[in-house]
């Protein structure tokens, strides 16, 4: 049972990563060569989306992980597991202070509505994902470690 814990942790943390992953280096170069009209409205319908299901899939990890560390303690990688843990942690305190702020706020934005400053504010959140994204791939590849 312990086993298939440890495999449907790494594989639902290494799908989060790869969502992440894209949004940083495929998705947002994307919506940044279009034209401002599209590049703004395809971050606002972004974050609307992902903004809906991006909190419980950190939080449904963060829950895996703390269950596999209680279950796995006295087995080896138990301690890989709970840094893994900690730096999932790290990345929900990133998003809650950082990240969703922002998020927050470019969602709601229109053409007609948003702020002089609108490319300034999607540059910092970019920055903050950027780190984010290397948070939680340190934190998969302590898993897929532990795992093996």
């Amino acid at each position: 049972m312990l086993n298939a814990l440890e495999i449907v942790t790494t594989v639902i943390v290494g799908l989060m990563v790869g969502v992440e992953f894209s949004v940083a280096f495929v998705i947002n170069p994307i919506l940044n060569a279009l034209p401002d009209d599209s590049n703004q409205r395809g971050r606002s319908h972004g974050g609307r989306m992902l903004g809906a299901v991006m909190p419980v899939w950190y939080i449904g990890s963060l829950v895996l992980v703390a269950i596999w560390a209680v279950a796995g303690w006295r087995q080896d990688g138990a301690g890989l597991v709970v840094t893994a843990g900690a730096l999932l942690i790290l990345s929900v305190i990133m998003s809650i202070l950082l990240l969703v702020p922002i998020n927050n706020q470019g969602k709601t934005w229109t053409p007609e509505n948003r702020p002089e400053d609108w490319k300034e504010q999607m540059n910092r959140w970019d920055r903050y994902h950027y780190a984010r994204v290397a948070v939680i791939i340190a934190a998969f590849a302590l898993l897929a470690t532990a795992l093996a």
